[in-house]
């Protein structure tokens, strides 16, 4: 197994998630304490600015986790978008727009915020229904080595469909490999 190549800005739609090895992408509440103590890979999060012109966020991420923050510790600037049915009783922030529309609008809005670059999907739920209709390009799972046992799942589609993914540069059909052992706390 190797590390994908660099992300590149090119227009897509993509979802990238720090997740618990039992597929959990937070915590409940939507905490994501579980994250500390995990180091990813050297240059990542400026790939990722680097290559974001627009996010697309969930109204209970942003009501719970991003409310007024700015992606990547602030270092990343640029339009959000926060997809709700409810968006009379949303909070209301500099540079968040509220959207109440379709997935497949709030995509298209997306992408043309982010001017050829990449928007960036901040929702399990609506990566869900981007999946399920076809409109994502690339997924980045970057695998936490803890086991939450309950919380926001990547992919939560209880009688749903098989979503089959090739892996970047690999034989699409190579299950990736792991081995952990437990830490004494």
């Amino acid at each position: 197994m190797h590390d994908p190549r660099p992300q590149s800005a090119a227009g897509k739609v993509h979802l990238a998630f720090v997740m618990s090895l039992d597929g959990f992408v937070a915590g409940p509440g939507h905490s994501m304490d579980f994250m500390e103590g995990t180091t990813v890979r050297e240059g990542l999060h400026q790939e990722y600015i680097g290559s974001t012109g627009a996010i697309l966020a969930g109204r209970d991420g942003y009501d719970s986790a991003i409310g007024d923050s700015r992606p990547y510790g602030g270092a990343w600037n640029g339009p959000i978008f926060v997809l709700t049915h409810h968006p009379e009783d949303a909070r209301a922030a500099e540079r968040i727009t509220v959207l109440s529309c379709s997935v497949v609008e709030a995509v298209r809005i997306g992408l043309d915020a982010a001017r050829g670059k990449n928007l960036q999907v901040f929702s399990p739920t609506i990566g869900r229904q981007l999946l399920q209709g076809g409109l994502v390009d690339e997924i980045d799972i970057h695998i936490a080595p803890v086991l939450l046992g309950d919380g926001i799942r990547l992919y939560d589609a209880p009688g749903g469909e098989i979503i089959r993914l090739a892996r970047d540069g690999d034989d699409p059909t190579l299950a990736a490999h792991l081995r952990y052992r437990p830490v004494p706390t």
